[in-house]
């Protein structure tokens, strides 16, 4: 069951930790057959765009939806509705399901679309909202148009990318997938990214600005506070027996490229990537170089923080997490890499 901090469905990130949650069933999973074919550009493609009317550049400019045949648009405004628009897209045979939001659209589309599509199509993303993780690493244009994505798409432009799946205790169904998740202190640091993005700073901005704070917090922090202190998360990756852990931070991602060419997992590579940093954190200074530079660091400051490539992680945290920008409820989860997508780009 996935609790989630918006009552209505936007797709953007969440404004305050402290939002009342709400819960929500989840339907059963659909089976994962083998991935059929983009249709070939001699051919038709039948295109559903499900665009965020709440989006920041969508609110700033309008969604300009241009129609033209073959084309299907919904702006819908709830979960639900999403999913029944889905739904539609599915009975028609889409061959490319383009997002017209930011990272959160785009999450709460990919963790519709898996109870909905036997096969998920080719899909491409329209970088509107206030961040657009993705669409920076797979290369897309700020100006990117569904024209432009329909015209890499028929050209065979594709990008795969493979995103978090997060199961709740037993149900074998994903909760959510997105691409970007974190406890811990990136919790705290979220908050601090939607206090930038209302006076105004977005994307790179956000979070060099909500970086640069949160290190305060941490530095100039008593033994008692929060940033320093940490989270209490128990966490096993691959079958090893889960370890009871205290840590300043904890964040993965399946994503190849960050903002501002921060590598907290190192070099770029495909698939699930770990990165834990103790709490108290002793080495800050030090070990934060590392850590955004993609290097190990001298030997006493690598003690401090670990990377790793798990296939599967089991986390049970009493926490909440972010994922792609909002809180949701910790638990018993386990986090996988799903079956890879493929994006047009440019």
């Amino acid at each position: 069951m996935a609790t989630r901090i918006e009552r209505r469905w936007t797709g953007q990130a969440i404004g305050s930790a402290g939002a009342a949650l709400l819960r929500r069933s989840a339907p059963a999973c659909l089976p994962r057959p083998e991935r059929a074919p983009v249709a070939p550009a001699s051919a038709p493609l039948l295109v559903g765009v499900i665009a965020n009317g709440r989006s920041h550049r969508n609110l700033k400019h309008g969604m300009r939806l241009d129609h033209w045949p073959d084309v299907a648009y919904d702006a819908p405004e709830t979960f639900e509705a999403l999913e029944a628009t889905l739904r539609d897209y599915a009975a028609r045979d889409i061959g490319l399901l383009v997002v017209n939001g930011g990272d959160g659209t785009l999450r709460d589309v990919l963790t519709a679309a898996a109870r909905v599509f036997e096969t998920l199509p080719a899909m491409a993303i329209i970088p509107s909202g206030k961040t657009n993780a993705l669409a920076l690493d797979l290369g897309i244009p700020q100006d990117w148009t569904v024209r432009d994505a329909i015209a890499a798409a028929r050209a065979g432009r594709f990008v795969s990318r493979a995103p978090i799946e997060v199961l709740r205790g037993d149900d074998p169904c994903p909760a959510a997938r997105g691409f970007l998740f974190g406890m811990g202190g990136f919790v705290r640091a979220t908050e601090l990214a939607q206090s930038t993005h209302r006076v105004g700073a977005f994307n790179g901005i956000a979070v060099a600005l909500s970086l640069g704070w949160s290190m305060a917090q941490t530095l100039f922090g008593g033994a008692g506070n929060v940033w320093r202190r940490g989270t209490t998360i128990r966490l096993g990756e691959d079958g090893a027996t889960p370890a009871t852990r205290q840590l300043y931070l904890l964040l993965c991602s399946t994503l190849e490229r960050l903002p501002l060419g921060i590598k907290p997992f190192g070099g770029p590579r495909p698939g699930l990537k770990l990165l834990t940093v103790e709490a108290p954190p002793r080495h800050l200074l030090r070990i934060l170089p590392a850590i955004l530079n993609g290097t190990r660091g001298s030997k006493a400051v690598a003690q401090d923080f670990t990377r790793s490539d798990p296939a599967v992680m089991h986390v049970t945290a009493g926490e909440g997490f972010i994922l792609d920008g909002e809180l949701y409820e910790g638990g018993e989860l386990t986090l996988r890499a799903g079956e890879p997508i493929r994006f047009a780009a440019a």
